[in-house]
């Protein structure tokens, strides 16, 4: 699906990146993938559509632009989002609190 130019894949319901597994109205990021440079909206998602196990971001590569507004289309940069990740930088849309659950998942700590 293209969200404000750019593809996301999975399972996605919405135009805004909320898919079937996250769809509250605070879920409004895609993650692009380290390990296949693909924006997902969640960990299950790219899961349930790749066949290959998720690389962690290292923090060397911070500054990399991985993290996608589902509101306005802005592309943050990993530090930026794990900085500021409560709400866009550009929109001020808020994002939903409890990924920072998963930041392991996505994140080298």
């Amino acid at each position: 699906m293209n969200i404000k130019g750019v593809t996301v894949k999975g399972n996605l319901i919405d135009y805004e990146t909320r898919c079937i597994h996250y769809h509250s109205p605070l879920d409004v990021i895609a993650i692009k993938f380290k390990c296949c440079e693909v924006y997902y909206p969640c960990y299950k998602c790219h899961n349930e559509n790749t066949d290959h196990a998720i690389q962690v971001w290292e923090v060397h590569e911070f500054q990399e632009k991985a993290i996608l507004c589902g509101m306005c289309g802005l592309e943050m940069t990993i530090h930026d989002y794990l900085q500021h990740g409560e709400k866009c930088q550009r929109c001020r849309t808020a994002f939903n609190p409890g990924c920072r659950l998963h930041r392991h998942i996505y994140f080298q700590e």
